[in-house]
């Protein structure tokens, strides 16, 4: 608390460019014009964190203003300022996300106390690794805070005031690459990543169309409606959607072949039906067309002929060059007129009732003018006439040519969906056909296999049958030339293989198998003199082999009852059924 203070002043400035209010040892403020508000002092320039060294993207230093950096002084050590026409300390590129700094050139005996006392004025300080080769790594808690520790990159820093070399070093700060600060980051973009792929996954099913009905799956039921559905025309396309989808999903097999080929023989007659209806559709639009051209052509003659009769020419005068040719027929017409006119009144007016010949002129020069409006008149209407019947054919060519190619697009999208499903439906039964076929051929094979094996089996059985007579006839030549003793040998011999044969014949035990679990069954119960369950039996059993079942043995042990037996225990509800071996019994018996 008693370190000396050269310059109270550079104190004050360097606090305030790193942002902090300038304090005093004691905690005073040490100059009393410092607005916190706006975090600079009465004539001091304010540092903003858009300054190089401060902020989060540095712009570069004007050559003409080279950044001032003062004397900072703190509790344990002296950080004096690099050479200001010495160029800026190099950096590397800065990583992703980066918190973290490298600061080497420390003195020896600084520790990181006097590492947290210096840095801890950039920002908070989440953790220091400290080395022992003079250098450390500073964790900031802001991305902004490492751009602020790099400004005391270039310093030289003092330990109180010794100039020990041990005490003494030129700070280096630069950025570093850590795991932290990177997976930070990636958890930071991942995160950005989540909240865009939601957002734009709720704009595009905001956007998304609804999805179409599901189809039913294949039954009887819904063959035969889907079968009605083809016959009509309203709903014929929903139907063949439905019988491309059970196509598509494998339900054609031998057994629904025939359902199928019905059904697609109806979708074919359909298609063939809509074809016919669009050509005689098409005869019909181009009958329709020449008609209508006929009937156009006929009023465009009309409308041609009536304004040749009434040009403009003989009604303007003559600046048109039609006016030679029509006004002197005109004027004859007029003239006729005028004539018929005057000998009416010939006939009419008496001697005394005769007009002067002024007044005549006049009363000619009043017929012609309203003759001409009144040809004006009916030349306008005429004209009129004209537009509106062209205005109508162009509206009739637009309406007719929207509706041709309305009705040829839909018809054409039509039978081009038809026959992608006939083509679908014929490569199918083609498939199905072609397995079909080898089935039956692999069948044939198998047939033929089956007659070879006949064949062989009877020559076999007509080979042993041959082999036996030539045994029999061995056995009766070595019979004859045998002495007399031999007859009552085989007499004795036969007489003990009868009761044998007939035995083997009449054993209860019918196979291999029943032998094997008879034995078995027999040395369990010689061990067990005091008898034993079925079920305990049965367990034994099951260990050498898992498929014998309970039902079997106690079959089994039923018939032979002169070797196994079954008997009581107990009274009551302890009553229990236990099978005990006799055979040796039975030996005796037989």
């Amino acid at each position: 608390m008693g370190l000396p203070m050269s310059d109270p002043t550079a104190w004050a400035t360097a606090m305030n460019n790193l942002g902090m209010a300038p304090m005093g040892m004691t905690g005073q403020p040490l100059l009393p014009d410092f607005d916190p508000a706006l975090g600079m002092m009465t004539g001091i320039p304010p540092i903003n964190p858009m300054m190089p060294g401060l902020g989060i993207v540095p712009p570069p230093i004007p050559p003409d203003m080279p950044a001032v950096k003062e004397i900072i002084h703190c509790k344990s050590c002296t950080l004096f300022p690099p050479n200001p026409h010495l160029p800026p300390p190099a950096t590397r590129e800065r990583p992703p996300g980066c918190k973290t700094v490298f600061v080497g050139g420390l003195p020896e005996n600084g520790t990181e106390q006097i590492i947290m006392e210096v840095f801890e004025q950039c920002g908070e300080v989440i953790a220091i690794r400290k080395s022992k080769k003079n250098f450390c790594h500073i964790r900031f808690a802001e991305e902004f805070m490492v751009d602020k520790a790099l400004y005391l990159s270039g310093y030289r820093i003092r330990l109180g005031s010794s100039t020990d070399k041990k005490d003494t070093g030129r700070l280096h700060v630069d950025f570093a690459q850590a795991r932290d600060d990177l997976y930070e980051w990636e958890c930071k973009q991942r995160m950005l990543a989540r909240e865009e792929r939601h957002r734009r996954r709720l704009e595009e099913e905001r956007f998304h169309p609804p999805s179409p009905p599901p189809v039913v799956h294949y039954s009887d039921h819904e063959c035969s409606i889907v079968a009605e559905k083809l016959k009509d025309d309203t709903k014929f396309s929903e139907a063949v959607q439905t019988l491309l989808t059970w196509i598509e999903r494998g339900e054609v097999n031998r057994r629904t072949a025939n359902n199928f080929y019905s059904m697609i023989q109806s979708a074919n007659s359909h298609i063939r039906r809509l074809v016919n209806e669009k050509a005689a559709h098409e005869k019909e639009m181009e009958e329709a067309k020449e008609k209508f051209k006929l009937a156009l052509s006929g009023i465009l003659v009309q409308c041609e002929g009536g304004t040749r009769r009434l040009k403009w020419p003989l009604l303007i005068g003559t600046q048109h060059e039609g006016e030679q040719q029509w006004a002197p027929e005109i004027r004859n017409i007029h003239n006729d007129e005028l004539m018929g006119i005057r000998r009416e009144e010939e006939m009419e007016m008496s001697d005394e009732e005769i007009e002067d010949p002024s007044e005549m002129k006049e009363t000619e020069e009043s017929a012609l003018v309203s003759q001409v409006e009144a040809l004006k008149e009916e030349n306008d209407s005429l004209r009129w006439q004209l537009d509106a019947y062209r205005n109508e054919v162009e509206l009739l060519k637009q309406e007719h040519g929207k509706a041709s190619r309305d009705e040829d697009t839909t018809k054409e999208q039509q039978l081009k969906l038809l026959q992608q499903a006939l083509q679908g439906m014929q490569q199918h039964l083609l498939k199905v056909q072609d397995e079909y076929k080898k089935r039956e051929a692999e069948l044939e094979k198998v047939k033929e296999d089956k007659l070879k094996i006949e064949a062989l089996l009877e020559t076999l059985k007509e080979q042993q049958s041959a082999a036996n007579e030539e045994d029999k006839e061995r056995d009766v030549a070595d019979g004859q030339g045998s002495e007399s003793s031999m007859p009552r040998v085989c007499a004795c011999s036969q007489e003990k293989e009868c009761p044998v044969e007939k035995t083997l014949s009449n054993s209860p035990v019918k196979s291999e198998r029943e032998a094997l679990l008879v034995g078995i069954i027999s040395t369990f119960l010689h061990v067990h003199p005091f008898g034993a369950s079925i079920e305990y039996i049965c367990s034994y059993l099951q260990r050498l082999d898992s498929k014998i079942c309970t039902t079997e043995v106690e079959v089994l042990m039923t018939r032979l009852q002169t070797t196994f037996k079954q008997e009581l225990s107990g009274v009551g509800a302890s009553l229990e059924k236990k099978w005990k071996f006799c055979g040796f019994d039975g030996l005796k018996m037989t």
